[in-house]
């Protein structure tokens, strides 16, 4: 089949090993268009090529795949996530799933489960890996209940979070970010503020449950 009338698909995972077993895996059957490292080179490489399906991980540097995905769904209603994780946890694929996510496989899963989970989610379906319990993510998407039933802080102030639970400095939060030093100084206060965190050492625990960060 031509690579023009095959699903275009961008993988998104910060391990260079599990990108490419994932490449190889779909190229037979799909069009696999390109493959990034981070949450941010994400969000620009998926405005330039458009794909139809985006395959990323939850834990992302620079950018997690959560806050990520969201912001693709924002401006891009047609794209399909289907995140590839590590966790278990039913309240995570929930909170996927309130974000825009249309599928959810474990690295754990068999390697034709990720290909199931293309071919369903292209037809407009949803695909949640069975290892996970679907009442409980059922029940949790219908009660609002999510992992991040603390979070108020806002798009921007979640992005300076976790580039400072990374361990950037001010400095090179605001390059990143395209903002002033001040102006990020002045979101960590607000956040921590919000958070009731009074340490450096609290932003990076609520970055890990939250999964902003992968334990160190």
């Amino acid at each position: 089949m031509e690579d023009r009338h095959r699903t275009r698909v961008l993988i998104a995972d910060d391990h260079r090993l599990v990108a490419e077993a994932c490449r190889n895996l779909l190229e037979p059957e799909f069009n696999v268009i390109g493959m990034v490292s981070n949450g941010r080179e994400l969000l620009n490489v998926e405005a330039e090529l458009k794909p139809d399906v985006v395959i990323l991980d939850i834990s992302m540097p620079e950018l997690n795949g959560l806050d990520a995905g969201e912001l693709i769904r924002q401006r891009n209603r047609s794209v399909k996530l289907i995140y590839m994780t590590m966790s278990l946890a039913a309240d995570v694929a929930a909170e996927a799933f309130r974000r825009g996510a249309s599928g959810y496989v474990l690295k754990q899963s068999s390697a034709e489960e990720l290909v199931t989970a293309i071919r369903r989610v292209v037809r407009g379906q949803s695909y949640l890996s069975p290892l996970i319990t679907r009442d409980t993510v059922e029940y949790l998407l219908r009660s609002g209940a999510a992992y991040q039933e603390e979070k108020h802080i806002t798009t921007r102030q979640s992005e300076v979070l976790q580039l400072l639970a990374e361990g950037k400095s001010m400095k090179e939060v605001a390059y990143i970010l395209q903002l002033k030093p001040g102006t990020v100084a002045f979101h960590k206060y607000r956040i921590m503020e919000t958070l009731g965190i009074k340490t450096s050492a609290g932003l990076i625990e609520y970055a890990i449950r939250h999964h902003m960060i992968s334990p160190q």
